[in-house]
C-alpha cells in the first residue's frame, strides 16, 4: 500500500532532475557584463552581443547599471567584465587590481540638450563650460543623473571646470539613468547632458533638441575591462577575454560602426575621429 507514495515521490525527484538539467545554462558558456545603461538603451548590446555568442558560444548576461554601480558589482566579483565609460575611475579600479587592463573599445560623445527655444541661448556659447555658465546664471531648470554613472561623473567635473557648484530648485538632481532622466527634462523643458547615442535612440518621443556640441572635451570614451582573477578567484576570466578580443577585433568593431539609428552611427570605433 506504500508503493505508489514512493514511486510518485520518485518521479517528482526525476522531473526536478531533468528540469534542472534542461534548463541550467552551461556555466563555461556564460558571462555576466555589467555595462553603463547607453550601451544598453540604444541597443547597441542587442546588436552585436548575439552574434559574438554565433561565433563564440559564450552567452552574455549584461546588466545595465550606472558606471560607479557597474565597478562595484567588479570589485565584489559578481560580474567578469565591465563595459563603462568613466576613464578617471577606470583606471583607479585597475590599479587597485580590481581589473586587469583598460581596453578601449569605441567613443560617442556627449551633448547638451534642452527645449527647441533655448532659454539660456546654448547654442551661441563659444565652449561647454560657458553653455553651463548660462544654465546656472538664467536658472534655467537642468536635470542630473545623480547616480554615479559615467554621465554624471561627466557632468560633475564640467561643473568644476566652469567654476561652479550648482544648487537651489533650478538643479533637480534625479538619481536615475539616462532614459527616465531624457523623459524627465522632455516634460520639464529642461537642460540636461545626455550621450549621444542613448539620445539618437530616444529622439522620435522627445522635444528636447541639440542645443550645444563640439567641444573637445565632451568626447565619451568605452572600455572592457576583465574583472582580475587574482582578486575575484571564480569569474570567467577567459570567456571575459574572449568577449574583450571580439569586440576589438575587425569583426567586432564593424557591427559596432554600423549599428545606426536613421541612418546615424551612434558609436565609433576606437582610433576612429570622425
Amino acid at each position: 500500500m506504500r508503493a505508489r507514495p514512493l514511486r510518485a515521490g520518485i518521479f517528482a525527484v526525476l522531473a526536478l532532475t531533468v528540469t534542472a538539467y534542461w534548463w541550467e545554462p552551461d556555466p563555461r558558456t556564460v558571462m555576466r557584463l555589467a555595462t553603463t545603461t547607453s550601451t544598453a538603451n540604444s541597443g547597441l548590446l542587442d546588436h552585436v552581443l548575439p552574434e559574438f555568442e554565433r561565433d563564440s558560444g559564450i552567452r552574455v548576461d549584461f546588466i545595465p547599471v550606472g558606471t560607479g554601480r557597474a565597478l562595484r558589482y567588479g570589485r565584489s566579483g559578481e560580474v567578469d567584465a565591465v563595459l563603462v565609460h568613466a576613464p578617471p575611475a577606470e583606471e583607479e579600479f585597475v590599479a587597485r587590481g580590481f581589473g586587469v587592463e583598460r581596453v578601449p573599445v569605441m567613443w560617442n560623445d556627449f551633448v547638451l540638450l534642452g527645449p527647441p527655444r533655448d532659454p539660456a541661448r546654448l547654442d551661441s556659447a563659444p565652449g561647454a563650460a560657458e553653455a553651463l555658465r548660462r544654465i546656472e546664471a538664467s536658472a534655467s531648470v537642468f536635470v542630473s543623473r545623480g547616480d554615479d554613472s559615467g554621465t554624471h561623473r561627466k557632468e560633475r567635473a564640467m561643473w568644476r571646470e566652469a567654476g561652479l557648484d550648482p544648487r537651489g530648485d533650478w538643479y533637480l538632481d534625479a538619481g536615475q539613468g539616462m532614459g527616465p532622466c531624457l523623459l524627465m527634462a522632455d516634460e520639464k523643458e529642461a537642460y540636461i547632458l545626455a550621450d549621444r547615442g542613448t539620445f539618437l535612440s530616444m529622439r522620435a518621443r522627445l522635444e528636447l533638441r541639440i542645443v550645444y556640441e563640439g567641444d573637445p572635451a565632451l568626447r565619451n570614451p568605452y572600455a572592457l575591462i576583465a574583472v582580475n582573477p587574482t582578486h575575484c578567484s571564480d569569474v570567467r576570466h577567459a570567456e571575459a577575454n574572449e568577449l574583450i578580443s571580439w569586440l576589438t577585433s575587425p569583426r567586432g568593431q564593424a557591427l559596432i560602426a554600423d549599428f545606426r539609428v536613421d541612418g546615424e552611427p551612434l558609436f565609433r570605433v576606437y582610433g576612429s575621429e570622425a
